[in-house]
């Protein structure tokens, strides 16, 4: 069984409200007029080549929703950035207001995190990053007057929306193939391979014999994949010691 991977981005309309500064706001909830939402959302299975595109224009916000929630249902492991604080959180809360209840349970892979604790680039935006790497860049646009039109149902602010939502998606999957071997506890690929001596995090077999992994007691065989890179261990001992 092959594990089914979703990469996905979402936009967001911004809160609406009565404001007297705009400098060291702080806004209560009786100057709040409108509260924002989950207004589109991008995603594509990895190595798949269709990007699918759901929005409050085109399907309606209900449908949209509902597609959002049957795409994660389906889901493994879903693949963002920034998306355990932000696209998650937000979907989720889409959900308990449609009545859907949680979808059926998945993992997660953070590219921020990853970025955060392993690199130190000069800043971790994505586009900054997938720059750096030569990976692509984000769809330029006006800004927060995109957002403004897209909700005032200028079509051909949506269509400017869809590419950008697109192209952030395409972005995250690459950068996730980039980072692929750099990433701790990513869902075991054996588990759904059904196979032991794969790696971890690409599945691919050829695994190179490199030195040994030590433990406090125990020494296992350590493995270099000659595809994505990625150092692992065997599971099995080949030495060990009695503590005393």
């Amino acid at each position: 069984m092959e594990i089914k991977t979703l990469v996905i981005d979402i936009e967001c309309s911004p809160n609406l409200a009565h404001v007297w500064s705009l400098f060291k706001v702080s806004v209560s909830l009786s100057q709040l007029m409108e509260t924002g939402g989950v207004i589109c959302f991008a995603a594509k299975w990895l190595d798949e080549e269709e990007t699918v595109f759901y929005s409050d224009h085109r399907q309606g916000h209900e449908l949209m929703v509902a597609h959002a929630f049957d795409l994660l249902e389906e889901a493994d492991v879903v693949v963002h950035f920034n998306g355990s604080k932000f696209d998650i959180p937000h979907l989720n809360r889409e959900f308990l207001q449609a009545g859907l209840g949680p979808p059926a349970p998945f993992q997660e892979i953070d590219l921020l995190k990853v970025v955060k604790k392993k690199f130190n680039f000069t800043s971790n935006k994505m586009d900054h990053v997938t720059s750096e790497l030569g990976i692509g860049e984000k769809v330029a646009h006006e800004g927060h007057g995109l957002w403004v039109k897209c909700l005032e149902g200028d079509p051909e602010a949506w269509e400017r929306m869809e590419e950008y939502n697109r192209q952030d998606v395409l972005l995250t999957e690459e950068l996730y193939k980039r980072v692929l071997p750099w990433i701790e506890n990513h869902p075991h690929k054996g588990l759904y391979l059904d196979e032991e001596d794969v790696c971890p995090n690409c599945g691919g077999s050829e695994l190179e014999k490199r030195g040994f992994s030590y433990t406090g007691v125990s020494k296992f065989q350590r493995f270099r994949c000659k595809g994505c890179g990625r150092w692992s261990r065997s599971g099995r001992r080949v030495g060990s010691v009695e503590r005393r």
